[in-house]
């Protein structure tokens, strides 16, 4: 049996922490206007959200937009529109952007407004970060590596029976998604997350974007 790319023992590259992937960020070219903006992008159930969450704190608080906020039940992945008009357009022009995230409760948009303000770096993440569409105006695509069926089974679990009928539909849904408009092949970096923290590796884009073993520096492995 092959070894464990994500073993302690046989680190690929030295670890690191975060931080030092934050500083390769950083270091980027801006993309939208003065912003840097960055995809994390993967199946759903991949772990996005908690490792953007991470990126965010040792990017010093960076914004963090979740396209679950521009989305909705009628509009899984038809808001390209949406988010150039109320976020990709003011960022570029160096304004914050406001917009009413989606209640998928009460299924409406709204009422509460949400801003972003044109950090240095902003990151983007849900299914679809990495589109055809938005590539232009991104400075790094970042693909969280994790098999789609393994994927949808910790989305699945996460979100227990109540979600099964949305799950039903999203699967299908997210399938025709990426079959049409691939965001892997044009990743920068992929994330892989180990017991001990995440390894990121250069992705098939080929870019030299701070690829190297990430250890998070708390033990925790936690998955959303």
């Amino acid at each position: 049996m092959a070894p464990d790319p994500c073993a302690p023992q046989t680190p690929r590259t030295s670890p690191t922490r975060l931080p030092a992937l934050a500083a390769a960020l950083r270091g980027l070219p801006p993309s939208c206007g003065p912003v840097r903006l960055v995809a994390v992008d993967g199946h759903a159930g991949s772990g996005k959200s908690t490792f953007a969450r991470r990126l965010a704190e040792a990017l010093g608080g960076a914004p963090v937009l979740r396209l679950d906020d521009i989305a909705s039940h009628d509009q899984l992945f038809d808001w390209t529109e949406r988010l150039r008009r109320h976020i990709l357009d003011p960022l570029s022009r160096g304004e914050t952007a406001r917009y009413a995230p989606y209640d998928w409760t009460e299924r409406r948009f709204g009422p509460a407004e949400r801003t972003l303000p044109p950090a240095p770096v902003v990151i983007v993440e849900g299914v679809g970060a990495g589109r055809r569409a938005l590539r232009g105006h991104l400075a790094a695509v970042l693909w969280m590596d994790v098999p789609r069926a393994a994927a949808w089974q910790r989305g699945r679990r996460r979100d227990g029976a109540v979600q099964r009928d949305f799950w039903d539909g999203w699967e299908p849904a997210e399938l025709r998604h990426f079959t049409d408009d691939p965001s892997r092949p044009f990743a920068d970096l992929l994330v892989r997350q180990c017991p001990e923290g995440y390894e990121v590796l250069r992705g098939p884009s080929g870019a030299p974007v701070g690829t190297q073993a990430v250890t998070q520096g708390d033990g925790s492995s936690a998955v959303r």
